[in-house]
Formats: C-alpha cells, structure tokens, sequence
C-alpha cells in the first residue's frame, strides 16, 4: 500500500496522523476464533508519500505515529481479553511484558504492601473476589530532570465488575472485561512516553481488582477507610471504579505528583450524556481542564467539558462518614467527579469518564467494533506537551 499525503495539510501532523490510522486499522478482535476464521491481513508493505523535502522530518513523524497507533492496538487487546484470562494478577504481568526494554521503573504492590498503605478502598472492592488486587506502578525518570511538574496517570483497572453485592443487570454483563480500559490506556501509554521520552518526570498508577458478590464481599452501607484517613460509607457496591481510584490518586500524590489525570470507565451517566462518540471531561483549574481538552482533541480523542461545581458535593453527604460513594441518579457522572475531586488536594486534576467511549459498537475504516484503546493518544501528548501547562497550579 502507497498512501500519498497531500500537500494542502500540514505535513508533519499528517504523516503522523496517516501513519497512526494505518496502525489502528490493523488490530483485529478475533484472537480466540480458530485460525481458519480470523480474518487475514493482506498488508505486507506500506509506503507513506509526500513531497516534503525534510525526509528526516516524515521519517520522524511516521515513526511517532506508528508509536501511537502500536500502543493504543496494546491497549485495545489488553480491553478485549475475557475476564478468565486477565485477572489482576495477570494484568500485572502483562504490564511488565508490554513495558519489557522500556527504561521505565516498575514496581507491583501485592495485597500485603496495599494493606501496608492503607489502601482500604481498594481493599475493599477486592474483599468479594477470590483474586487478589494488584497496584501497577510506573515512572519515567528522563536523565538530567530532576525538577518541574510530575505528572502523574492514573487508570481504573476492575479486570470483571460484576457489580458485586448491587449486581449488575444480566444484560450485556459480559462486557464488563473492559472496565479496565482505563488501566490499559495508562500502561501503554507509558510505554509510548518511555520511547518518545519527553523531558518531563511521569507516574503512571494502575489499581487493578475484580468487584464480585462474594461471602466477603463490601455490602451496601458498609463503612471503609481510605489511605488518605477519609472513611467513606458504601451506598452501591457498583461505584467501586472511584473507590479504588481515591486511593491511587492519594498515593500519586505520596509520589510527588504535582499534576493528576485519572481514566476509567466510571459510569452509565456519561454515556446518557454524551453517548458513544465523546468522553466527559471533568476537572480544576480550567486552564488545566482547557489544555487537556484542546490535546485530546488533536490527538484524537473526543472528550467534552461537564461542571464541578461545589453544589453537586452536596450529593455525596452520609450520616455516618466523611462521604458517601453516590449521589442518586441526577447527575450521576458529575457526582462520581465530585467524589474523585475530594481526593485531589487541589491540585491541577483532569477525570476522563471514558464509559461510553472505549468500547465501539461499529466498524469503521480505523476501528473494527470492539475495544477502542481511548485516551492513549492523549496521555502520551500531553506528556510531550508539559511546555503548554507547567505553570499551571
């Protein structure tokens, strides 16, 4: 395959974007059919045209786009995987093949350094599950920076949410093997940031646990402790995506990270809003929300401002505990924000609801029906963006 870029685009930015779309087209869900029913590929070779005299500058771009493309396919494949083939555990070890040659420092908290911690919400979604939870630490440590902002991802990885003890309906429910796409989009952007190397010092924190409706399970109105000493009472067992999230972002923040951006699948309201095409965006200051969203929209990745104002908190108050983990049906995505808001500190902090986004439901010319590999792309450019917000506080 030839594919000419035209002259009338910017170059650089089309290579790169003609370089990623090719690489998005590649993926295919098919892994488990048998091999005389997977779909072939009749792709061998591809040459990207252009009559830009700057080769070193294509060569550049085709290489960043093919970058790009790889690890948002790594993170699409990671979000397919059935429930019994991906537990945290083996998340876990998956994480360390796929940033296996990375310069990255990786570090993986078993149960009893979770327990260490203090990481009672997590702890508490996996009490249900017979697997034991796993937190997936990653930092780039580029040479010679030892100073500026720290960045730090934080992806949702409930590997099956069930829903636990409030049991998701039966429909559809098999689908809940990608609610760790927020997980996947961080370990694999990672990988991309350690092949680019921006000159910036990123944390990349994945919790990953099942939510199941075990004899051990949290029940509805149980009471937990999070590592940052807020006790929050459980209304639904189903909000456990910004349980665990509380505890990543406190312990992103124990790391030194003066910049937060969380992705997960976190609830059916965002879909309600924003349907299958847009991920709600959510955060403070605005500079920092406004920067996150002009990137992901040139990376790629559709995403909408929604409000946080101080009202919606007035949802989450309990009777009994600092706060609680829902706050009813109006509003419902605003509120789970407001809930994550609580464990930022006040520091620049952007949450990507990606709920209706990481899972396409039609084929297209650059994505087959199946898992999407959202907001890769975006956490890889704002790393090797940090010259357009590292003064924002």
């Amino acid at each position: 395959m030839a594919f000419a870029v035209p002259d009338s685009i910017n170059t650089e930015i089309g290579v790169q974007a003609v370089a990623e779309g090719l690489t998005l087209g590649e993926f295919s869900p098919d892994l488990y059919k048998a091999e005389s029913d997977q779909e072939p590929s009749s792709l061998r070779s591809l040459q990207v045209v252009s009559t830009h005299d700057d080769l070193e500058l294509i060569k550049n771009a085709v290489a960043r786009g093919r970058i790009l493309g790889e690890c948002s396919n790594l993170a699409k494949r990671l979000a397919n995987e059935p429930g019994n083939q991906l537990s945290p555990s083996i998340l876990a070890e998956q994480a360390l093949e796929i940033l296996k040659g990375t310069s990255l420092e990786i570090d993986v908290l078993d149960e009893d350094s979770i327990r260490e911690l203090g990481m009672g919400l997590l702890l508490g979604v996996a009490q249900g599950s017979v697997e034991p939870p796993r937190v997936i630490v990653m930092r780039h440590e580029p040479a010679g920076v030892t100073d500026g902002p720290v960045l730090a991802l934080i992806g949702k990885g409930v590997t099956f949410d069930s829903g636990g003890i409030s049991l998701k309906p039966a429909e559809s429910m098999e689908r809940m093997k990608e609610d760790m796409s927020g997980g996947a989009a961080v370990i694999c952007a990672m990988r991309a940031i350690s092949q680019l190397n921006p000159s910036i010092r990123v944390i990349g924190i994945v919790p990953t646990t099942e939510n199941m409706p075990g004899g051990r399970a949290v029940k509805p109105g149980d009471v937990l402790y999070g590592a940052s000493g807020t006790t929050v009472e459980v209304i639904n067992t189903d909000a456990e995506g910004r349980l665990i999230l509380a505890d990543a972002l406190w312990y992103a923040m124990e790391l030194g990270a003066t910049h937060l951006v969380d992705v997960a699948t976190l609830t059916g309201g965002c879909i309600v809003a924003l349907g299958n095409t847009t991920s709600g965006l959510f955060g403070a200051p605005d500079s920092w929300v406004n920067t996150v969203r002009d990137i992901a929209n040139q990376a790629g990745d559709r995403v909408w401002p929604m409000p946080v104002f101080d009202d919606y908190s007035e949802q989450l108050r309990s009777d009994i505990a600092d706060v609680a983990n829902v706050g009813g049906r109006p509003a419902s995505a605003i509120t789970a924000a407001m809930f994550l808001k609580r464990f930022t500190d006040g520091r620049p902090w952007v949450h990507l609801d990606i709920a209706g986004t990481a899972w396409s439901e039609q084929n297209s010319a650059h994505q087959k029906k199946g898992p999407t590999g959202v907001a890769v792309r975006t956490l890889v450019e704002l790393a090797c963006a940090s010259d357009r917000w590292n003064k924002i506080k």
